[in-house]
């Protein structure tokens, strides 16, 4: 007996991330409202909409700074929900934030270390009684964190206190510390603001290259729209903490609602 049409066809790989009619309130305000979103590992997703949209709650709530009041969140299909923000970075997610998140007066090599703690083994105990594996294991840490700095033209900084550096360098630099804690999702929230266009371009020729070599899935929150719909396959539309749209660019720029919203009659 023959196999009925598409049986043999391959499924879709489950989401990497799913965001499952996620709500959060403060008090009695309304931050997010049955917010759903899903990730296909290997995806470059847009998160966009106007300011107060719940972009950066709804971050907040997939790396555990905010509990949901409702809804759940999936990472490869386990739940992060009852997670502490360490765990969530040890699952695989990292992230960098609107106002850059460095230690000003730590080096730019000491800065991008501090992205991989979670992975230390070396307790007080092991510190004590065995301190040439302690001085091998930080040793292998900086190796490869050098590696990530060089791979980000970062290399030359290494030895110079991060809030020495310009802004789109710093930019940099949270980067290189997300990738330290070897993550699967790299969430990126408003990574070109201050950035000029030349920087933008640049920004955005960075984020393929690490996605292709680091093998990672990616949520960005971006207001330069010109950096979003040339980056992304996919943008999911926020308002008033709802899901307001998805698609490709081109239908999300032509979608009625999300130009009346966010984008402008002249988009």
């Amino acid at each position: 007996m023959n196999s009925p049409m598409g049986a043999n066809a391959a499924s879709p790989p489950p989401p990497l991330l799913e965001v499952r009619q996620v709500s959060v309130r403060f008090g009695g305000v309304q931050a997010l409202a049955d917010v759903s979103l899903a990730l296909q590992p290997g995806e470059i997703c847009g998160l966009i909409g106007p300011n107060g949209a719940g972009k950066t709650t709804l971050f907040n709530c997939i790396t555990r700074l905010y509990d949901v009041t409702g809804g759940s969140i999936m990472f490869e299909g386990r739940s992060l929900d009852a997670l502490r923000p360490r765990q969530v970075i040890a699952a695989g997610i990292a992230r960098t934030f609107q106002n850059v998140g460095l230690y000003p007066g730590m080096t730019v090599l000491e800065n991008v270390m501090l992205g991989a703690h979670h992975h230390a083994r070396q307790g007080l105990f092991t510190s004590l009684c065995q301190p040439r594996r302690t001085v091998r294991a930080e040793r292998e840490l900086a190796e490869r964190c050098h590696a990530i700095l060089t791979e980000l033209d970062l290399q030359m900084h290494s030895a110079e206190p991060a809030g020495s550096l310009p802004y789109p360098t710093q930019k940099r630099v949270e980067i290189a510390r997300a990738l330290a804690s070897e993550p699967r999702l790299l969430l990126l929230d408003e990574p070109a603001g201050g950035l000029t266009h030349g920087e933008v371009t640049q920004f955005g020729e960075l984020v393929r290259r690490i996605c292709a070599s680091h093998r990672l899935t990616v949520l960005l929150v971006e207001h330069h729209m010109g950096l979003v719909m040339n980056l992304c396959q996919r943008l999911v539309v926020m308002n008033l903490g709802r899901n307001l749209a998805q698609g490709d660019p081109a239908s999300v720029r032509a979608n009625p609602d999300v130009v009346a919203a966010y984008l402008g009659r002249s988009a």
